[in-house]
């Protein structure tokens, strides 16, 4: 079974994803604005799911086609091979986005939707009525300048939910971001890894995950999981390798917060994750730190979302600069972070924090006044 899949991510991830999905042995993929494309049949299928720490889902692309009436929409749904995936018993929601498309209504697009896969089965097993009361088929559908794209969501819940943070701080830092992070900071294992800003302990938890070469959706579940069309033997085998290709070495992680709550729960998450022992959290003023020269610091510091807090996140980035201008590795999403940190980034990259444009600013020597 040749498939086509789809890799959403955050924009400013679609270079990071390509990569690591070529590094699963995959050679036919392709990096579009806010995802990436790549073929493969089950087996790729599972493997990216439990294997991709920078993408958001693992899709099976259905089909595409130019649809600018309901009509159009119907007829190019009912043509697709549902049945290929979606048993009798199947459950199958429909949720999707339109833009810059004559089809703008979201209800009205997924009730026609609906009612096109319904009368595909229909024909196909030759019944009247679907209880929907088997295994859920999550149907996906973007319709971008009037034309429709259809999928099959094969993971569930996203894959940023890696199941080790049942809760978060205030401001969370989604896993898959935090994982570009840390991979754009070039961190493996060598040397030592800290936060100052830690929170929840979403950054040294995706590094330590990344050092000790963990498959990020070991410890959860996907949804193709109980697919009949997917064989459960290769989750097994997936599995299976993800936990032999894995290191076990000491490694030198810290992280560290002014909020001693958020320590607290950093620490409960980091043994959920199974890295516990491999980091060190602490309650510390962020304003006082001080690296060393092995350290490789990756941080978020609070963005300051209102001007009280804008005025506080200034205070963070000018009382952080004298100490912290080497292997930095800062997001940020203030406009003027530069000026105020007082030293220009060696190279920044745009990334997106959910909605929120955001830099990452790195500092690669030392640049001390």
């Amino acid at each position: 079974m040749q498939l086509t899949l789809c890799a959403p991510c955050l924009f400013g991830l679609e270079g990071l994803v390509r990569d690591e999905i070529k590094r699963l042995g995959i050679t036919d993929v392709q990096a579009q604005n806010g995802r990436v494309l790549f073929g493969g049949g089950p087996e790729e299928l599972v493997r990216a799911n439990l294997w991709l720490r920078m993408a958001e889902r693992v899709l099976i692309q259905m089909g595409s086609f130019y649809a600018d009436s309901f009509e159009l929409l119907f007829e190019g749904v009912k043509e697709l091979p549902w049945e290929s995936f979606i048993p009798q018993n199947g459950s199958f929601p429909v949720k999707g986005f339109s833009l810059d498309s004559q089809l703008s209504s979201i209800p009205s697009c997924q009730s026609i939707i609906k009612k096109a896969v319904v009368e595909r089965l229909k024909q196909c097993y030759g019944i009247n009525y679907f209880n929907e009361d088997g295994r859920r088929f999550r149907i996906q559908f973007a319709l971008q300048n009037n034309i429709a794209t259809l999928y099959l969501d094969t993971s569930g819940d996203s894959l940023h939910k890696r199941g080790y943070r049942p809760s978060a701080g205030i401001a969370p830092l989604r896993e898959t971001l935090a994982a570009a992070m840390v991979i754009l900071s070039r961190y493996k294992g060598k040397g030592i890894f800290a936060d100052p800003f830690c929170g929840s302990g979403t950054l040294p938890i995706e590094a330590a995950l990344i050092a000790k070469n963990r498959a990020p959706g070991l410890n959860r579940s996907f949804d193709a999981e109980k697919w009949g069309c997917i064989p459960e033997k290769l989750w097994h085998l997936a599995r299976e390798e993800a936990r032999e290709a894995e290191y076990y070495n000491p490694y030198q992680l810290w992280g560290s917060d002014i909020d001693g709550d958020c320590v607290a729960l950093a620490r409960e998450n980091a043994i959920r994750a199974g890295v516990g022992d491999y980091i060190c959290f602490k309650q510390a003023d962020a304003c006082n730190f001080i690296p060393s020269a092995e350290m490789v610091t990756v941080t978020n510091p609070p963005y300051g979302e209102r001007l009280n807090d804008i005025n506080e996140a200034e205070k963070l980035y000018k009382a952080l600069s004298p100490n912290v201008r080497k292997n930095l590795y800062l997001l940020s999403s203030h406009p003027e972070f530069e000026q105020i940190f007082g030293c220009k980034a060696d190279k920044k990259r745009k990334l997106y924090n959910g909605m929120i444009l955001c830099y990452l600013y790195m500092y690669f020597g030392d640049k001390s006044k």
